[in-house]
């Protein structure tokens, strides 16, 4: 068992290192072939962090196991908005400000509820992951469209901003792309491959591995970035970060499985973890969105409860494998 604690480790921290590479080099590419600050905010470093998600979750399932890429994803939903958003605003109030995550966060709460339609049956098949990538290229088209008419946008502003304070050249930036997608390939394999061996040692599923170390081990390059931009006061950047790679997590991640593997689905991830997700989408949105007048903004207090909630269920899984139950 030491060794594959050892590959766990190991793969998560090669893992967050090698995409925090990649997307700075995507990023910083991106901007010198001339995409616009908030094409790029919207995608390359929302959608970007998710890649050690995607990298994870595809190669689980192409190996045979499924329910570690549906647990990685779904996982990594509930990490970003109680331990990341929840971290960062009960260190600092976030105020929101932007139409373009304003406009993401409806839709996000729409991709979470046709999740859940998609579970149902008890599997996702591969024509429901091929719909799942299909809605992803579809919001892409969108994001592309919109981000012509919101120059103006505040999330523009701060992407603009923390892209001049690491510049990079053409060469620099496609060099580190393909450095940083390399070695999320192979820690990706070097974290799978510990993962699926801890889960047979302690007879938990690979869905509770998924969903707990695995996850939030994928979570911290959105941590990192998150961190490194509310330095920065960027708080859309913040928000932004944590909508976007949700949305690729529920649409790309999953879909990609699917499409690999059909995901058979417990009851328990519909009741536990789905329901947990989804609550947390909400919660999140009603802040963010404000009501009654109030403006969207995220205090310490919000930030304590997203927190708390996080907190709360990562000891109800600790739980469940300490008695036998990490079905």
């Amino acid at each position: 068992m030491i060794l594959p604690a050892v590959a766990v480790l190991a793969g998560l921290v090669l893992l967050v290192w090698s995409a925090e590479r990649f997307v700075g080099g995507a990023a910083a590419t991106s901007r010198r072939l001339g995409l616009s600050p908030l094409l790029i905010g919207m995608l390359v470093i929302g959608f970007g962090t998710s890649a050690p998600e995607l990298m994870v979750s595809g190669l689980a399932a192409a190996q045979g196991n499924p329910g570690l890429a549906l647990g990685n994803a779904y996982g990594s939903n509930i990490a970003n908005i109680g331990l990341i958003l929840g971290l960062v605003a009960l260190i600092s109030p976030l105020a929101v400000h932007s139409g373009v995550i304003r406009r993401e966060l409806p839709i996000l709460g729409g991709v979470t509820l046709l999740s859940a339609l998609l579970m149902w049956g008890g599997v996702i098949s591969r024509g429901e992951g091929v719909l799942l990538l299909g809605l992803l290229t579809a919001f892409i088209a969108f994001s592309i469209f919109m981000a012509r008419r919101g120059a103006g946008d505040p999330l523009a502003t701060e992407t603009e901003e923390s892209l001049e304070v690491h510049p990079m050249s053409l060469g620099a930036g496609l060099a580190w792309t393909g450095i940083g997608l390399l070695l999320l390939v192979v820690s990706s394999r070097i974290l799978v491959w510990g993962a699926v061996a801890i889960a047979q040692g302690f007879g938990v599923s690979d869905l509770i591995i998924g969903l707990t170390v695995v996850a939030v081990g994928t979570s911290l390059p959105e941590l990192a970035s998150s961190i490194s931009a509310l330095r920065r006061r960027e708080h859309d950047l913040v928000l932004g970060n944590v909508v976007g790679s949700n949305l690729f997590n529920t649409l790309g991640v999953v879909g990609l499985a699917a499409v690999i593997a059909p995901i058979e689905v417990g009851t328990e991830v519909l009741l536990r973890d789905w329901s947990l997700m989804a609550v947390m989408t909400v919660v999140m949105a009603i802040f963010a969105l404000g009501w009654r007048g109030r403006p969207g903004r995220i205090n310490r207090f919000e930030g304590a409860a997203l927190l708390s909630m996080f907190v709360a269920y990562t000891g109800w899984m600790i739980h469940l494998v300490m008695s036998g139950g990490g079905g």
